[in-house]
């Protein structure tokens, strides 16, 4: 068995006790796994110089930045855990340092390319057609509420309170939210419940939000397959879901949100995270302002 083999499990159900997604458990027990590896391949021991050499070595094997940030996130934080579980004595990922990566502006649709799309959705949206209600219904609440997809595929219909027009989504670590939605995804919630989901459900089907055909739960991928066929064809081009939350931000940015109320509709733990899109808004108003301004 590796060296610190059981501590690596340890540790991942601690995640697990945390409320990390199973994404996130999976993600680090591989990064820490491939760690453990290395050192036993080159029988290192588990200090700041074996942590860089490993890192080293991925990089020129051509991982990326990102990959060798996460990568350096998940072990510094496992080198935290030994340390409080006093398994060593000196926390050596304290010293670490992960590439500085390049923080590019989020794509954004136009409020109009957005617009065009979901009255294209509402048109093809009729009574026999229960999987265009539900096209319409999932794209109008990804935009009217800055959701994520994961969260949208996890909705159930007892999250609605449909009189004040409020969602409880479930985010990041099993953290909760309320979340607004206006007039129009009111109408394709309704319809989709009145029309679609009553005929896509089975007696045995979840309490799903959204059924597929088969009355099971919708999956993330049918979403993002949706989005991304729906955008493709506007002046956003090749774009999935996160396009609509990035663009359901800045529109509200765009139109006078306070920037912390939008940091709650994302679920954002930190303000930092939401500020990329006032740099978004200023980015289109700069442009606006060049298109339009005869002394620009």
């Amino acid at each position: 068995m590796q060296r610190f083999e059981l501590e690596r499990e340890a540790f991942l159900k601690a995640l697990v006790a945390r409320g990390n997604s199973p994404h996130t458990q999976k993600a680090y027990g591989n990064d820490i796994a491939e760690f453990l590896t290395f050192l036993e391949d080159s029988k290192s021991n588990l200090d700041l110089n074996s942590l860089r050499q490993w890192l080293w070595v991925l990089t020129d094997a051509g991982a990326t930045k990102s990959t060798i940030a996460r990568k350096s996130s998940s072990v510094r934080a496992f080198t935290a855990w030994l340390l409080e579980r006093e398994v060593i004595d000196v926390d050596p990922g304290l010293r670490l340092r992960s590439p500085k990566l390049e923080r590019n502006l989020p794509k954004v649709a136009t409020e109009d390319s957005v617009a065009k799309v979901l009255e294209r959705l509402r048109n093809m949206a009729t009574t026999d057609k229960p999987s265009a209600l539900s096209d319409w219904c999932a794209f109008e609440l990804l935009y009217a509420t800055g959701m994520r997809v994961s969260e949208l595929a996890g909705l159930d219909v007892d999250d609605f309170d449909f009189s004040r027009q409020l969602v409880r989504v479930t985010g990041k670590g099993n953290k909760q939210r309320m979340l607004p939605y206006g007039d129009m995804a009111a109408e394709a919630v309704a319809r989709w419940m009145r029309a679609g989901r009553n005929a896509h459900a089975l007696p045995d089907s979840p309490n799903a939000l959204l059924l597929t055909s088969r009355g099971k739960r919708i999956g993330v991928r049918q979403i993002y397959a949706l989005v991304a066929k729906q955008l493709e064809d506007t002046p956003t081009g090749a774009a999935g879901p996160h396009t609509l939350r990035h663009s359901a931000a800045t529109h509200l940015l765009d139109h006078g949100a306070d920037l912390r109320a939008v940091q709650e509709i994302l679920g954002h733990a930190s303000l930092g995270t939401t500020q990329i899109y006032t740099h978004v808004s200023v980015e289109r108003l700069k442009k606006s302002f060049e298109q339009a301004h005869p002394r620009a």
